[in-house]
């Protein structure tokens, strides 16, 4: 019989507080079941396997970085939507680093068809809007901005741009150059 109170989603909330308190791959039946005074065997009931829980973990994330991404897009376009949108990921790599790590998991099929990905793949197209892209060259820019923000959001959250002295640019003054960068780069987009 379930324990009173452990649910699939609290099962799911606390692996994701537990990842980013000690990292993705620290989450394990065994630390969740510690967390909620259970044997491991009790989470069966809810949860398949560790797999299985940082694939909740990922579909979490991905449910929370859209809501915030939609949000960070309203009334915004052009410059400030890829802004808005590259930050919120920077964010959210630095205060969720675990699951913010399995927003990066690959997701099969029956995974990714009920995940945010999909809604993901709209709000970058919607913060692309502003600059006239083809639909094909739209979908090469979703990919272009995924590209560069995670691979920013992960360095910048792993402190790879925390070096040099005091009159070196920080990591904030860099991502506005990568900013800058994109919407140059978009805004003169030539289609093949």
């Amino acid at each position: 019989m379930p324990r009173a109170g452990l649910t699939s989603a609290r099962v799911a909330q606390a692996a994701a507080d537990l990842a980013d308190e000690v990292g993705l791959e620290q989450v394990t039946l065994t630390a969740l079941a510690k967390h909620f005074d259970v044997a491991t065997p009790s989470l069966y009931t809810h949860v398949r396997s560790s797999a299985d829980v940082r694939t909740r973990i990922a579909l979490l994330a991905l449910d929370e970085t859209a809501d915030l991404v939609a949000d960070a897009l309203a009334g915004v376009s052009g410059r400030a939507a890829l802004a808005s949108v590259g930050s919120v990921w920077r964010a959210y790599a630095r205060e969720h680093p675990g699951r913010y790590a399995a927003t990066r998991l690959p997701l099969d099929a029956s995974e990714a068809a009920v995940s945010a990905g999909p809604r993901h793949a709209e709000l970058s197209r919607a913060a692309l809007r502003a600059y006239a892209l083809s639909p094909d060259d739209e979908t090469h820019a979703v990919r272009l901005l995924g590209a560069t923000f995670h691979g920013y959001a992960a360095l910048d959250a792993a402190g790879a741009f925390s070096h040099g002295g005091p009159d070196t640019p920080t990591s904030d003054d860099t991502w506005e150059r990568v900013v800058d960068g994109l919407d140059t780069l978009l805004r003169t987009w030539e289609t093949r």
